[in-house]
């Protein structure tokens, strides 16, 4: 383990989705929630706030803020900053680095090659400790406090099931934002579910976004209800529609 010290150059707040970001001097860490009055604080998602070192964006020549950003920091050396690592504020606010925030295209316009940017747009974090920080403020970096997760988002999949309990359902947009990825993702979901459906995860507790119960798995009616959950059924659809579903936000 290693300690490093560095400073917030910039700070940046997205309130709306599709809005600009939003330049501000302080805003305040929520533990387990992300930053007030964000669009990405989510108490389940692993990437509620964006860091990025701010020589990192200098060499490429991107000014702060296009990388869509909340904090830019400076001073820190780059085998410092890497998942897993705790970033921490003088007045106890703290913040755990989660895996790398992986290029899209809504940012190759300011590079050309996504491939330029690979492991230099940031590193994804929850807020661990609450704090206002504000710019000028110290930032302390301590590198290996925390396992890592995957940079694959299966195995960041695979991970969360693992977490659901007996008795709790997950629906797909959930996981989605439990594995911090773009709901494009949505597609890969039942591909992941085949794929998983013969190892030993609870996939029986995965419901689609509506709360209905999925053809990817078998035998899931009974399982839920050996656990407790009570299985409703919507009389609208026929016989050969899959007309069975939970209230998931009463056993999530």
């Amino acid at each position: 383990m290693s300690v490093d010290t560095g400073s917030i150059l910039n700070l940046f707040v997205k309130q709306q989705h599709r809005a600009a970001m939003k330049e501000v001097k302080e805003f305040s860490l929520i533990k387990g929630h992300g930053i007030e009055e964000d669009i990405n604080a989510n108490p389940i998602s692993p990437r509620q706030i964006l860091v990025v070192r701010y020589e990192d964006i200098s060499e490429l020549g991107i000014p702060p803020g296009e990388l869509r950003e909340n904090i830019v920091i400076a001073g820190i050396q780059p085998e410092n900053f890497a998942p897993g690592s705790l970033i921490s504020f003088d007045n106890g606010a703290a913040i755990r680095l989660t895996f790398h925030c992986e290029p899209c295209k809504r940012i190759v316009h300011l590079v050309g090659s996504l491939k330029i940017l690979q492991a230099k747009r940031g590193i994804l974090g929850v807020v661990i400790n609450s704090g206002k920080i504000n710019v000028r403020n110290n930032v302390h970096i301590e590198t290996d406090k925390f396992p890592a997760l995957s940079e694959s988002p299966y195995e960041r999949f695979l991970d969360f099931i693992l977490k659901v309990p007996a008795g709790k359902v997950v629906t797909y947009q959930q996981i989605i934002q439990g594995i911090g990825v773009d709901n494009s993702y949505l597609r890969a979901i039942p591909i992941y579910l085949k794929k998983t459906s013969a190892d030993d995860y609870p996939i029986h507790r995965i419901l689609d976004s509506k709360g209905y119960l999925i053809k990817y798995v078998d035998n899931q009616l009974h399982k839920l209800e050996s656990e407790g959950i009570k299985i409703l059924t919507n009389s609208n659809l026929s016989n050969s529609e899959n007309g069975f579903f939970v209230d998931y936000l009463k056993y999530s």
